[in-house]
C-alpha cells in the first residue's frame, strides 16, 4: 500500500525528544477509539465528548503539535440550544441553561504568513435524539465510526505526516498548518461557527481550508466526492492533475451541510471531501468494523499530494460560488428515502430507504433511480427536489423509477 511506502521514504533522523521521526499510520486506531460504546457517541456537552477531546490533545501531543486554543488545545464555547430552528444559535457566557463544546486546535508554525486549516468534527449523535434516523423504542448508542471518526483519523494522519516533513526537509512549506477537530457539527456547524468570529491566528492569513466529513465507506467504484471547487481557480486542475485512483464527483459551492461553509463564508476558499451516505447514517449501525480503512488511507494519499502541489502557488485567490442552498426548494412531505449523493447520471439514486414511509410503502428499493415524479422528469438532485415541493400530505403521485434495465411506474401516496 501507499501509505507502508511512504512511512519507509520519510524516515528521519531520530530527535531527541518525543516527537515522531516517521509519520504514524494510527487511521483505523484512532476510529476505533473513537467509535467505541465507552464514548456513548461523542455528542456535544457530554463527557463522551470530553473522552474524545482529551484523546485528541493526547493525539496532538504525540504528533509534537503546537497548543492553538484559547486553553492550551482547546477553544470552549458556550451556547443556548435552539427553540427556532430558525434562529441562528445564540454563544452565551452566562451559565444557565447552556451547553459546552470544545474545539481542539494544533498548530505546525514554519513561520510562514499564511496558514491552512484542516478539520474534521468529532462530535456525534449520543443515543440519537433529534438527527437521528433510527425509529426503534429502544436507546442505543450512535457511535459515529464514518460520522465522523473517519474525518478526525484522516486529519491526525495528515498533521503527522506534513510534521514529519517539515522536520526532515532542508526548506520548510511555504504555509503553516492549523489543526481543528470541531465540535457542535451536529447542533449546526457550532463549532466551526464560535471559531470563525474567534479565530486563534489571524483570520486574514488562513490561505483555505480543507474539511473531512465521512470519508470512511468508500464503495467499489472509488466514487469521492470533492466539494468547494469553486471556491479558488487553482482547485479543478489541481484536483485533477492529482487524481489517479478515484472517480471524481465535483461540486463547486462553498457551502453545504459541513464545517467547510462557516469558512467559505467569511471567504476563505474551502474543499470538502466525502465518500457518500449508507444506510448506517445517523443510525447505531455506524460501527468501526464497516469502514473501508484502505480506502481512508488513500484519500489522505490524496489531499496530502494536493496540499504539496498547491505550496508554492502563494495566496490562493477566493470566488465566491452559486449557493445551491439558497435555490432548494421548500417542500411538505418527504418520499422517506437517503438519496446517493455520488450518483452522477440522470436522475435521483436511491441509497436506502425506510420503513413505513411513501417510498417504502410504494415498492421502492436501494439502487432505483427516481427519473419521474408526478408531471416532472427528474434529471438530478435539484429537480427531484422541485418535483417534490408541489405535493401536500396526502396526496397521491405518479413515480417512474428505473432499476437495473427495467422502468417501473408506480404511485405514492405522501
Amino acid at each position: 500500500m501507499k501509505n507502508l511506502v511512504f512511512l519507509f521514504l520519510l524516515v528521519g533522523i531520530v530527535s531527541c525528544n518525543s516527537k515522531p521521526s516517521i509519520a504514524e499510520d494510527k487511521i483505523k486506531e484512532d476510529v476505533v477509539f473513537l467509535a467505541d460504546d465507552k464514548l456513548e457517541g461523542r455528542q456535544t456537552g457530554t463527557h463522551g465528548e470530553i473522552l474524545a477531546s482529551e484523546y485528541i490533545v493526547k493525539r496532538f501531543k504525540s504528533i509534537g503539535l503546537q497548543p492553538k486554543g484559547t486553553e492550551n488545545y482547546l477553544q470552549s464555547f458556550s451556547f443556548k440550544p435552539k427553540t427556532d430552528p430558525h434562529k441562528e444559535v445564540e454563544f452565551t457566557t452566562n451559565a444557565d441553561s447552556t451547553i459546552t463544546g470544545h474545539n481542539v486546535i494544533g498548530f505546525i508554525d514554519n513561520n510562514a504568513k499564511t496558514t491552512i486549516v484542516i478539520g474534521a468534527h468529532y462530535d456525534h449523535l449520543g443515543f440519537g435524539g433529534e438527527g437521528s434516523l433510527y425509529r426503534e423504542k429502544d436507546k442505543a448508542v450512535h457511535n459515529g465510526a464514518d460520522d465522523n471518526a473517519s474525518g478526525v483519523a484522516v486529519m491526525l494522519n495528515l498533521a503527522s505526516r506534513l510534521k514529519v516533513k517539515n522536520e526532515t526537509a532542508e526548506i520548510k512549506d511555504a504555509n503553516n498548518y492549523l489543526f481543528m477537530a470541531f465540535s457542535g457539527e451536529e447542533m449546526g456547524l457550532l463549532g466551526s461557527n464560535y471559531f470563525s468570529k474567534n479565530p486563534t491566528v489571524d483570520a486574514e492569513s488562513i490561505n483555505y481550508m480543507i474539511n473531512m466529513d465521512m470519508v470512511g465507506r468508500m464503495k467499489q467504484d472509488s466514487t469521492l466526492a470533492v466539494y468547494g471547487t469553486g471556491t479558488s481557480p487553482m482547485f479543478k486542475q489541481t484536483i485533477k492533475s492529482n487524481n489517479d485512483k478515484f472517480k471524481i464527483v465535483e461540486n463547486e459551492s462553498g457551502v453545504g451541510p459541513s464545517d467547510h461553509t462557516s469558512f467559505y463564508l467569511i471567504d476563505i476558499p474551502v474543499l470538502h471531501f466525502f465518500t457518500g451516505q449508507h444506510e448506517d447514517y445517523h443510525k447505531p449501525g455506524d460501527d468501526s468494523d464497516k469502514l473501508n480503512y484502505v480506502g481512508m488511507g488513500l484519500i489522505s494519499d490524496y489531499i496530502y499530494d494536493i496540499i504539496s502541489d498547491l505550496d508554492d502557488n502563494g495566496e490562493l485567490a477566493f470566488r465566491k460560488t452559486k449557493n445551491e442552498s439558497e435555490e432548494t426548494p421548500r417542500f411538505k412531505v418527504g418520499l422517506g428515502v437517503v438519496p446517493d449523493y455520488l450518483y452522477d447520471g440522470k436522475g435521483m439514486r436511491i441509497d436506502g430507504t425506510r420503513e413505513e414511509t411513501p417510498a417504502f410503502n410504494a415498492g421502492l428499493k436501494k439502487g432505483d433511480v427516481v427519473i419521474k415524479l408526478g408531471d416532472s422528469i427528474i434529471t438530478d438532485m435539484m429537480s427531484y427536489m422541485r418535483a417534490l415541493s408541489v405535493f401536500d400530505n396526502g396526496d397521491i403521485g405518479d413515480i417512474t423509477v428505473k432499476r437495473d434495465d427495467e422502468v417501473i411506474n408506480t404511485t405514492v401516496k405522501f
